[in-house]
């Protein structure tokens, strides 16, 4: 993907009236329709009842014999022989009708929805999604963000590295374990598609670290563009996103369009709302007037409760958090603000919101427009306490050309600019991927796969990731790695970032910021605009992983590594039904011949 100077500068310099504030007056918010949500019945259809269990709402640490909130899910899970399927189809939709009132030239959808049906399963169980591709231009791959896939990693989903292509016309079925409880999302890893409309939220039902009365389910909030993944693509920018979406779901105060979508709060319980961003570009600072957010969850790792009255939601993240019921019966907007001087997204919605009703107030608006929370700068929370306990000994880390990974806006000609990592562009090739030449015996890797080699097993493993420090700017990037969680060991002094305050690693005087005893542990994380970034994970799960920034712009321009971990052990953690529909996919996808041409790094180019 290429990135014009100008989408820089545009973003250097921010975009006045776009960042969300909530509005002066409840007149700037006229009603339309409510949109009811979140009925805890809504779900019944979706997953059976499970057996008795010791999970209640006064404990809800508890899960079932031998398994509770200090289980450590990376070492055992249960196994509960159930199997849930589920089947997903994608289709193209040309001049759709968007949820803002605006037609659309192309959107991609899953089972006819912009927003696709949410992976319902319980801690253990196997999970089967069949994905049927009835899209007529393009091929696709899904992946199951945040899962570990173990023993499984040819269901990861990542095209060009796992697997080929699924071409259209054809279907595969995903089979992998809720190894790992709480929130997750599914997107497609192929192209423009995320971007288009084919992503979905996982529950993955689990003991919580607080007790709560009512599970409100899955709240994804995500950008939405008016023009295709493609165009943008092509015209090597990043615009403002043209509405915020909760849930697929939006109101355009301007224009009158669409509708508001609603949560619903029962007066004096305790409820849990599982917060997921699974945007192209926008990371969000979210806040309910009146109402604080208790942390339970930070992507798929349980944490010890911790109370903030604002969260900053990066791409790709997760929060589950739970919001008490205790403000007198009335309606509460629910608001989506953006900091950082525009560098960590803008969008030309005006006051992106929905709506939190108590039960039994009446369908109105609320009238209090709240404050606009502190800027949150695009950093992370860095106090926050996984509940299963982790510690390392980073305080003698030392930089080296083995361990640190460089990222760089790259000049290639002119004002166009793509990202490399650790000095490359990682470009798949969607018909040989990384893991057939590991099946095959074959170690002629093309250096375009920006491989990381790690052979050894069951150590922990740091990475230094700097930003760009003598670059011509440099932006937050949320970082991904796939098949694990890693430990933030360590980032670089917070700053904002339309400041552009170099930091570059040194052991004299960083060290001392490190931190070894039980560090925050998640699996997107920002890297700081011109700082860095220390992580660290165990090599205990072998497969193809990619680290890749989530912004869709800049992994589709090639910003992504992929570690080859314990590539002996690989070959021993697949089943020789999974070898077999890995061969015939491949056979399928290279009998097809695309519409369009590869233009991008093959790994996403989003909305």
């Amino acid at each position: 993907m290429k990135f014009s100077l100008g989408a820089v500068a545009m973003l250097a310099s921010g975009i006045s009236g776009v960042f969300g504030a909530p509005p002066m007056t409840p007149q700037q918010r006229d009603l339309l329709t409510l949109v009811e949500t979140r009925d805890v019945d809504e779900r019944s259809s979706e997953l059976a009842p499970r057996a008795p269990t010791c999970n209640t709402p006064t404990n809800r640490g508890c899960w079932s014999p031998g398994f509770d909130i200090n289980t450590d899910f990376e070492v055992s899970w249960p196994v509960t022989g159930v199997t849930r399927t589920y089947t997903l189809t994608l289709t193209e939709v040309n001049n759709w009708l968007g949820p803002d009132g605006v037609v659309k030239e192309k959107v991609m959808l899953v089972n006819n929805k912009i927003m696709g049906p949410t992976i319902f399963a319980d801690w253990g169980d196997m999970i089967h999604v069949t994905v049927i591709n009835n899209m007529v231009s393009n091929g696709t791959s899904i992946h199951w963000h945040g899962m570990h896939m173990r023993n499984t990693i040819l269901h990861d989903g990542a095209n060009g590295v796992t697997e080929c292509p699924l071409p259209p016309g054809k279907s595969k079925v995903y089979r992998f374990r809720a190894t790992q409880h709480g929130t997750s999302w599914y997107h497609s890893h192929f192209s423009a598609q995320y971007g288009n409309g084919i992503v979905g939220a996982i529950q993955i039902n689990g003991p919580a670290s607080l007790p709560y009365d009512i599970d409100l389910g899955v709240f994804p909030i995500q950008d939405y563009y008016h023009e295709t993944a493609d165009r943008i693509v092509e015209s090597g920018g990043a615009p403002p996103s043209d509405a915020v979406l909760f849930n697929g779901t939006t109101r355009n105060v301007v224009t009158g369009k669409g509708q508001w979508y609603n949560v619903t709060l029962t007066p004096g319980k305790r409820h849990r709302l599982r917060l997921i961003n699974p945007s192209a570009e926008n990371h969000f600072q979210i806040s309910l007037v009146n109402h604080n957010f208790t942390i339970i969850a930070a992507d798929l790792v349980p944490v010890n409760a911790q109370t903030v009255n604002s969260i900053f939601l990066g791409v790709g993240q997760r929060y589950d958090v739970t919001i008490d019921a205790n403000q007198a019966v009335g309606n509460y907007w629910f608001n989506v603000t953006f900091g950082g001087q525009g560098l960590c997204g803008v969008s030309n919605q005006v006051s992106p919101a929905a709506i939190f009703r108590y039960s039994g107030a009446p369908a109105t608006l609320p009238t209090n427009p709240g404050t606009v929370p502190v800027d949150h700068q695009c950093n992370d929370l860095d106090n926050l306490t996984p509940v299963v306990s982790r510690t390392i000994t980073p305080a003698t880390f030392n930089p080296t050309t083995n361990n640190t990974l460089p990222v760089q806006l790259d000049p290639a000609g002119g004002p166009i600019f793509i990202w490399k990592i650790n000095g490359k562009s990682i470009n798949v090739n969607w018909d040989k991927p990384v893991l057939e030449y590991v099946l095959t015996g074959n170690t002629s890797y093309p250096a375009s796969d920006n491989l990381i080699h790690i052979p050894q097993a069951n150590q922990w493993v740091y990475w230094l990731i700097e930003n760009d420090p003598d670059g011509i700017f440099s932006l937050p990037h949320p970082f991904h790695l796939h098949g694990h969680d890693f430990l933030i060991v360590g980032r670089s002094p917070d700053a904002p970032p339309g400041n552009q305050v170099r930091y570059k690693f040194n052991p004299a005087t960083d060290n001392g910021r490190l931190r070894g005893a039980n560090p925050p542990r998640r699996d997107v994380a920002m890297l700081p605009a011109r700082g860095w970034l220390l992580i660290a994970f165990k090599t205990d799960n072998p497969g193809a992983w990619l680290m890749h920034c989530h912004i869709a712009w800049h992994v589709s321009g090639g910003l992504s590594v992929d570690y080859l971990e314990r590539v002996q052990d690989i070959p021993g953690t697949v089943s020789t039904q999974d070898r077999n529909e890995f061969n015939q996919n491949c056979a399928d996808w290279r009998a097809h011949t695309p519409l369009y041409p590869k233009i991008d790094s093959g790994l996403r180019m989003a909305m």
